[in-house]
C-alpha cells in the first residue's frame, strides 16, 4: 500500500456534489443551503477552492 497522501490531498480539493455529507459539510462551513452548494458546483466546477469562491460571492 502506497504511504503517500497524494490521493487524499486530491479527493479534499474536490466538492462531491452527489455526496450527501460533503454537499452538508460546505453548506455548513459557508453559512448557506445545499441547494446553493449544488448550484455552486453546476456553475463552476467541483474544485472546493473555486465552489468557496463562488459561495462567498453570493453571500
Amino acid at each position: 500500500m502506497s504511504e503517500t497522501t497524494r490521493g487524499r490531498n486530491q479527493d479534499r480539493a474536490r466538492v462531491a456534489g452527489g455526496q450527501d455529507h460533503e454537499v452538508r459539510y460546505e453548506a455548513n462551513k459557508e453559512h448557506v443551503s445545499k441547494d446553493d452548494v449544488k448550484s455552486a458546483i453546476k456553475s463552476v466546477g467541483n474544485s472546493r477552492d473555486k465552489v468557496e469562491d463562488k459561495l462567498d460571492r453570493k453571500g
